[in-house]
């Protein structure tokens, strides 16, 4: 009766610790999950914000590159019209 006892013990006592593997296993994977989430989406952000600071470069080359013409034109009608 006593062999019983302590063979169901022992079960017991293994199945606590597998379970308490796979519930600490969850955790690690869950809080992990959630770093990388949260790298992705300040990634993300980081990528969405070197394209606004692109963007802006690119409207001001534009920006120059016709005030630059227009010079330009300016001069060349200045010449063509003498």
């Amino acid at each position: 009766m006593l062999e019983t006892y302590a063979e169901y013990g022992a079960i017991g006592v293994i199945i606590v610790l597998f379970a308490a593997q796979i519930i600490f296993m969850q955790r690690t994977l869950m809080k992990k999950l959630h770093e990388i989430e949260s790298m992705t989406i300040k990634l993300i952000d980081r990528w969405n914000r070197s394209d606004e600071s692109r963007d802006r470069r690119h409207e001001d080359m534009m920006k120059e590159m016709n005030d630059i013409s227009d010079d330009m034109n300016f001069m060349k009608g200045r010449i063509n019209g003498k």
